[in-house]
């Protein structure tokens, strides 16, 4: 995202924070990524609570894009490292439970909501919990291929204001730059539009490989009959 706003003319510092060290309140966009168990326990605790930096820097005005495990902690409720549930920021209306079936690892396809204006979205997944979104909660779209939030929802993600967290990796930034201008767009505004052929070839290939991911997985005989036609049917197998 800084290298899309220099290729503007739009300076960006980037600030890395590393463990133990204070996050500042001070930045106009977060990225919160991946990680494991223990280390997403010790994130959640160093970006603080409902008066912590986070907090406050979104009570500013900041836009977060959260991934996998950062999609987690900002919700109300995670998995923590001995399996109970943890504290999470309350940024986001959504809870994450342990996981009742095999880990998710593999290529997603998301179709997202209109609302946002994007064109189909392309990640990586490897999670094994399960996000439950509230009442109010809005998702970023419907899975077309993989498990996404998991729990028979074939949605991912949860977004609220300026916030997104999403189970797509990938990079998911790179596969999709129009999600990543969107972002960019409620820190600075209007963007003047970028040559992005090259990654539109790299989403086109990913695209793709998923398709040819969810035919074989659709075909494999380690899938009892009733998971195949579930998936033929639309109906969740995760």
């Amino acid at each position: 995202m800084a290298q899309r706003l220099r290729w503007r003319g739009i300076a960006a510092d980037v600030i890395t924070v590393r463990s133990g060290e204070p996050v500042p309140e001070s930045c106009d966009l977060y990225v919160v990524g991946g990680g494991e168990d223990l280390p997403q326990a010790l994130a959640a605790k160093q970006l603080g609570g409902s008066g912590g930096p986070l907090h406050r820097a979104v009570d500013r005005g900041a836009a977060v894009l959260a991934v996998c495990a950062g999609l987690q902690i900002l919700g109300r409720r995670f998995v923590g490292p001995d399996g109970s549930q943890s504290d999470g920021l309350g940024l986001l209306e959504c809870e994450t439970v342990r996981g009742g079936g095999r880990r998710s690892v593999g290529e997603i396809v998301v179709d997202p909501d209109p609302e946002l204006g994007l064109p189909v979205l392309t990640g990586y997944e490897n999670h094994a919990s399960t996000t439950l979104l509230g009442p109010s909660a809005e998702p970023v779209g419907r899975v077309v291929q993989g498990v996404g939030n998991g729990g028979g929802t074939q949605v991912d993600g949860c977004r609220s204001g300026r916030i997104l967290g999403t189970y797509l990796h990938g990079p998911v930034l790179a596969r999709n730059p129009a999600l990543a201008d969107l972002i960019l767009g409620w820190v600075v505004g209007d963007l003047e539009p970028l040559d992005d052929s090259e990654c539109e070839d790299l989403r086109a290939e990913r695209l793709q490989s998923a398709r040819a991911q969810g035919l074989h997985d659709l075909l494999s005989p380690r899938r009892s009959i009733r998971e195949r036609l579930g998936r033929l049917s639309g109906s969740s197998t995760a």
